[in-house]
């Protein structure tokens, strides 16, 4: 149990924040969130609603905070100009302001985009771990690539305990092939932060985000070393995906040549 202990989620409104808001709170979380609109269903958490890049919203949401979990970004492509004012200073802001309301420990929304570029051909046999340098396949992958460098310097400039979780595909269920590879469940999303949160060894760490999945494209050594147990495997839906596919899988498509699948084919709007 988290022994009511305090988790700010920052982004709380969306997919993933809600799957994790909604099982940290059955752990014993008392939940936090931040965002720029309440959902519908706000649940038991506490909401401060405002922009990551309002330093004064940030120093008001996390004070008295244990834990962030820090999700707020656009999510996809998007031109330069918002990915930075986002995903690049609003993750600044996060880290500045933990550093200042004393929070101990920054938990990070990575992405696999920001390694997209790497082949799922090499990483077949044998998962790929997080030794490899960043090879982002957009601007987003490369705010992501930022989000773990910053991390890495405010975990050595100010000792904050940080992870960052390079998140493949968080949805109640796979909806393709590809997902059958990179699926993260929702109950294995809340184990997995839920573990990062209290692994008293953490100082900084990046981990891969995916179930126990059998075809899985990423090594999850690191993880489990901090305490992750994952509990779901996405060959349960294989049948049925496969049988609802029409073509065969192309491995020179880009969807499945590399780890970024169609993100690197995107370009951003004008």
């Amino acid at each position: 149990m988290a022994e009511n202990r305090r988790i700010l989620i920052t982004g709380a409104a969306g997919r993933v924040g809600t799957f994790l808001r909604t099982g940290l709170a059955e752990l014993g979380w008392t939940i936090r969130g931040f965002d720029l609109v309440m959902p519908e269903d706000p649940g038991s958490a506490r909401w401060f609603i405002g922009d990551i890049g309002d330093p004064a919203a940030l120093d008001a949401a996390m004070r008295d905070t244990d834990v962030v979990v820090h999700l707020a970004a656009i999510p996809v492509e998007d031109r330069f100009e918002r990915i930075l004012k986002t995903n690049i200073d609003g993750t600044y802001q996060v880290f500045d302001a933990a550093v200042r309301a004393g929070v101990p420990r920054v938990l990070a929304a990575s992405s696999n985009h920001a390694v997209g570029y790497y082949e799922c051909a090499d990483y077949r046999d044998t998962p790929i771990g997080v030794d490899v340098l960043p090879r982002p396949d957009t601007f987003y992958g490369v705010s992501k690539a930022f989000m773990e460098s910053i991390g890495s310097y405010y975990a050595d400039r100010h000792g904050l305990r940080v992870a960052c979780v390079r998140i493949g595909s968080c949805f109640a269920e796979p909806r393709s092939r590809r997902m059958l590879d990179t699926w993260l469940s929702p109950g294995d999303a809340t184990r997995l932060f839920h573990a990062l949160a209290t692994a008293p060894d953490l100082r900084y760490e990046i981990v891969y985000g995916i179930s126990a999945n059998k075809t899985a494209w990423w090594d999850l050594e690191n993880a489990r070393r901090l305490g992750y147990d994952p509990q779901d495997d996405s060959d349960i839906f294989a049948e049925r995906i496969e049988a609802a596919a029409t073509v065969d899988a192309d491995p020179t498509d880009p969807e499945y040549r590399y780890l970024g699948g169609r993100f690197t084919t995107i370009l951003p709007p004008e």
